[in-house]
């Protein structure tokens, strides 16, 4: 039987989809409900309690005038700003507590040879992920669709290491991530296979606060290399560490979302369920 919380995702992400493609028109309760064939009533309790806002609420947060407000922010001065510590309630930056270390460039070259991987499956708010873990750190964070494709991926990215199928303590550490209770939370390593220049492009992801947006071109501007938005864009989308390096806070500098490598879908759910959380 599926876990509740990937049916709940899959009920809410059905929705988004319909408010994604109508947010102009502004649609209301009813409509959205009808169209995920739930009463009204039913799709805005089920709606509140994966959100913790209303569906009127949410769909303020994921429209594109409160994307370009967003974006009136100072977005480049989040990348100079020094990283904080400690706790600030449940708005508190949590992109701040995962530390990243890049392979050796031995491990990089020979593909993870002499790496020992424990990898599980688990859910999350935006449904099922695969997990892998090193010594080190958390190495791969994937929304799964189909578990033996992303095993694949996850293999061929590491193609000398060897797997072990173990839920192990690293892991569970960093699936806290997705609650709101971080007191238990240490901080989150991670333990990638990368270039420099993609190192400094994700390290630059983390500087974006939660229920916060950026664009390609000042992520670029971030790093020192302003004319690199193409580039900055790929080394985006080679990301192997979802949520936990936050891809999914790079949009458009129109304000349109754009696409996501694990569902433009859930790249919204996501933007608007970090935003309903500051904002608490």
């Amino acid at each position: 039987m599926k876990h509740q919380e990937k049916i709940d995702f899959e009920r809410v992400a059905e929705a988004l989809g319909y408010i994604r493609e109508n947010f102009r028109k502004q649609p209301d309760l009813n409509e959205v409900a009808e169209k995920v064939h739930m009463s009204p009533f039913h799709f805005q309790r089920l709606f509140t309690k994966w959100a913790g806002v209303s569906p009127k609420k949410f769909l303020q947060y994921i429209s594109l005038e409160h994307a370009k407000m967003l974006l009136k922010d100072d977005a480049a001065s989040l990348f100079k700003a020094a990283h904080k510590t400690g706790l600030s309630g449940t708005g508190r930056l949590h992109d701040l507590f995962v530390n990243i270390e890049g392979m050796t460039p031995a491990e990089y070259r020979d593909g993870g040879k002499n790496l020992s991987i424990n990898y599980s499956f688990a859910t999350s708010p935006f449904g099922d992920i695969l997990i892998a873990s090193t010594q080190k750190g958390i190495c791969f964070l994937a929304f799964v669709e189909n578990e033996r494709h992303e095993l694949a991926g996850l293999q061929d990215g590491f193609p000398q290491a060897t797997f072990t199928k173990k839920f192990d303590a690293i892991q569970e550490n960093a699936l806290r991530i997705f609650t709101d209770d971080w007191r238990k939370l240490d901080q989150i390593k991670l333990h990638l296979k990368a270039t420099d220049f993609q190192l400094k492009v994700w390290e630059a992801l983390l500087k974006i606060p939660m229920g916060k947006v950026s664009t390609y071109g000042k992520v670029a501007q971030g790093i020192g290399h302003p004319a690199a938005g193409r580039a900055v864009g790929t080394a985006i989308g080679r990301n192997p560490i979802a949520f936990l390096i936050p891809c999914h806070r790079v949009i458009r500098s129109s304000g349109v979302f754009g696409d996501y490598h694990w569902g433009g879908t859930r790249k919204i759910a996501m933007i608007g369920w970090e935003s309903a959380r500051t904002e608490k």
